[in-house]
């Protein structure tokens, strides 16, 4: 490599360890800086003014310490595209239906109507399965996805959107009051996914995990159908892990990190 582009990367490597660093302390001192960013502390001082000119970096001049401005998130935020959501759920969803050969879904809350929508679904390899097309709406209170999508929010929202559902029963074990679905939020939040027996439509079992934004809000849901009869008790740890992984691996690409 040739000493100007060598040095280049040098830079450019010395830039982002001080935005690690800064990301990491929130507010450090020019010493601090420099030795997490292992750099001298004249290079520091002289990559410090340059981002805080650029708008970057602030620094608090009571305590001369350093820190980032909004000016990083905003450029990340205009990054994520909301519409790869279906992209990268589609390479996690398309590994889980590969290792279960069962139906996978993903899906989005309709703050209208407090009902879950599938936007993506892939088809079981078996003849005898659960049928979901894209556009199908079913109770939050009902569903595994629907239960994953709100166990995550903030208390307020979830009792918002609880006074506004009407409990119609769907499948034979319908959740038909809030307390119940009080219940069932808390353990699903505890456990790290949600599910279902029949709650939905009768013969069916599901199995779901969130999907986290940038943010840290859960966006979406994803979700495995299994007949009631092909359920394998004794496989639902893998089940499990193989569902939050997918979750975990789509949240990722939307920029969460936990």
């Amino acid at each position: 490599m040739q000493s100007g582009k060598a040095d280049n990367v040098a830079s450019v490597l010395k830039v982002f360890s001080v935005l690690e660093t800064l990301a990491e302390d929130r507010q450090a001192s020019l010493g601090t800086i420099a030795q997490k960013a292992m750099t001298s502390k004249s290079t520091t001082h002289r990559l410090l003014q340059t981002m805080v000119d650029l708008g970057y970096v602030e620094q608090d001049m009571e305590t001369e310490r350093y820190g980032l401005t909004l000016k990083l998130f905003s450029i990340a935020a205009r990054a994520i595209d909301p519409s790869q959501l279906l992209t990268h759920a589609d390479r996690a969803m398309a590994t889980l239906s590969r290792a279960t050969g069962e139906s996978i879904n993903l899906g989005v809350i309709d703050g209208q109507e407090e009902k879950v929508v599938y936007v993506h679904h892939i088809e079981s390899v078996y003849g005898l399965s659960m049928k979901s097309t894209v556009g199908q709406r079913n109770p939050l209170s009902s569903t595994s996805l629907g239960k994953a999508l709100l166990a995550w929010r903030e208390a307020e929202e979830i009792e918002a959107r609880i006074a506004r559902m009407p409990f119609d029963p769907a499948g034979p074990n319908a959740i038909r009051d809030a307390a119940r679905l009080r219940d069932e939020l808390a353990r699903t939040r505890e456990q790290g996914f949600a599910e279902e027996i029949e709650e939905a439509e009768a013969g069916v079992r599901c199995l779901a995990a969130p999907v986290f934004d940038h943010l840290g809000r859960p966006v979406a849901a994803i979700s495995m159908a299994f007949p009631l009869f092909r359920f394998d008790e004794a496989r639902k740890p893998d089940y499990v892990a193989r569902l939050q992984a997918a979750a975990r691996e789509t949240s990722a690409a939307l920029g969460h990190r936990p």
